[in-house]
């Protein structure tokens, strides 16, 4: 056999590799490139998942600063890997090195916008629908016009979902109440709404309302994009976490008005006044601690029942877990201007204190959890008789009252029905706190030779 040249078989070898080069480059540019968002390849030459969400994020960030939307990222996973714990571990992690924070391996990505901004865009989604994004709007009522005078309220959008190759966006809307808080509404689907149009199960935001503080933001790079994020992202999601709220129940409570009017003398207006301060005090004070507290007792039922503070009352009554109980409480509600009036128990057993302000009590009972249910303990001065009251264990939920951000039970009705039994919808105003509570029981006595440090009276 003839032998081969190997000079010319290294130049066919050659001009054939730059030929399929060529054809390579042809079709990029001819083809891949007229796809929107899909114009990167990995070395391999292919385009991956999280390359198309990225491109996706790219298009949609850039609109939405076109059209000055201040957007700030809300997703959980995305925030999750930003955190400081996992940036040290990001070289760890088997992720595509242009999205190694927005691509979290879910098709969606979360942001939160104020309502306010959005009013001030009316192109915007327009713009998004002539760029490819198909679009679901929320709408839902305005809780903000519902009032004991009327409960009717016009619709506002409360989420968008922008869907463009198989991925969403979810962008919620913040609304400013009146607590001085922000709250966004759940995202309820109407009957004629495509059900397949995003996996809403896997959204973060939407399953209840939620209720934030104000988060401070600041613009950064993540993933060579330019995105708002949260200052203290670890704040953030913890928030996120425990944010549900429970909107108050106006059309019980304006039932529950017409049958038992409320009292509207100079005397119950200035009370409602008084402890309207009282209570936004003890939210500043105890949030200066980070001290979670709940509304209880008859504040709790005021709540529930008919959406206020219940007149005749005379006090507020406050819940927070021995678990969070911090030594300096008692001396921050004393810098507040408020005075002590009693101290009864101790941290491991039947804690209370009562403050003063303005001629109001503040009750704070601490509550102990004991297997599948939780009590806080009450104490006789007089005769250092101690009693228990037992609740089934419960979580907390974010409510309004009086315009301020309280938390509550939310299984409200169970924590009312154990504190007030069945007929906890008719007013009582002969209250005996011995024996009136359906779930009080005797707790002993405290010994006598303790009394001097357990029933501090002032």
């Amino acid at each position: 056999m003839p032998r081969v040249n190997r000079t010319l078989v290294f130049v066919l070898l050659l001009v054939s590799s730059c030929a399929f080069l060529l054809f390579q480059l042809y079709y990029y540019r001819n083809y891949v490139s007229k796809q929107t968002g899909l114009h990167l390849l990995n070395p391999a030459g292919h385009v991956t998942s999280s390359q198309v969400q990225w491109q996706t994020l790219k298009k949609f960030l850039a609109l939405a600063q076109y059209f000055r939307l201040p957007l700030f990222l809300a997703d959980t996973a995305a925030l999750t890997l930003l955190s400081q714990d996992a940036l040290r571990q990001r070289d760890r992690m088997m992720r595509e090195p242009h999205c190694s924070f927005l691509c979290t391996g879910r098709p969606i990505t979360s942001f939160v916008l104020s309502a306010n901004q959005w009013k001030l865009s009316p192109g915007f989604l327009l713009a998004a629908e002539q760029k490819g994004f198909e679009l679901l709007e929320v709408r839902g009522r305005d809780p903000r016009l519902a009032s004991l005078d009327t409960l009717s309220g016009e619709e506002i959008p409360l989420h968008f979902l922008f869907r463009l190759h198989g991925y969403i966006i979810h962008v919620v809307l913040l609304y400013e109440r009146s607590g001085g808080y922000l709250w966004h509404g759940v995202l309820r689907l109407k009957a004629n709404v495509d059900r397949s149009f995003a996996p809403f199960m896997l959204l973060d935001y939407g399953r209840h309302a939620g209720a934030y503080d104000r988060p401070e933001l600041m613009l950064t790079v993540v993933d060579n994009l330019d995105v708002r994020v949260p200052r203290n992202i670890s704040r953030f999601l913890a928030q996120q976490q425990q944010a549900r709220f429970l909107e108050c129940r106006y059309h019980d409570a304006r039932s529950f008005l017409q049958l038992y009017p409320d009292d509207s003398s100079a005397a119950a207006v200035e009370f409602q006044r008084k402890a309207k301060t009282l209570l936004r005090l003890a939210a500043q004070t105890l949030g200066g601690l980070d001290v979670p507290f709940w509304i209880s007792s008859g504040t709790c039922l005021g709540w529930f029942r008919q959406c206020s503070i219940i007149s005749y009352s005379r006090d507020v009554d406050i819940g927070i877990f021995i678990t969070d109980f911090r030594p300096d409480i008692m001396t921050a509600f004393q810098d507040a201007g408020l005075s002590l009036k009693h101290k009864f128990g101790k941290v491991e057993d039947s804690l209370e204190l009562s403050f003063l302000g303005e001629d109001v009590k503040l009750d704070i009972f601490f509550f102990y959890k004991d297997g599948d249910v939780v009590w806080n303990g009450g104490t006789q001065a007089k005769s250092g008789r101690k009693f228990k009251y037992v609740f089934p264990s419960f979580s907390l939920c974010w409510a309004e009252l009086l315009e301020v951000k309280v938390r509550v039970p939310c299984e409200t009705l169970d924590y009312v029905m154990a504190n007030y039994g069945a007929t906890w919808s008719v007013p009582v105003k002969s209250w005996d706190w011995k024996s009136s509570p359906s779930n009080v029981m005797e707790n002993g006595v405290w010994p006598i030779t303790e009394w001097a440090g357990l029933i501090q009276v002032y």
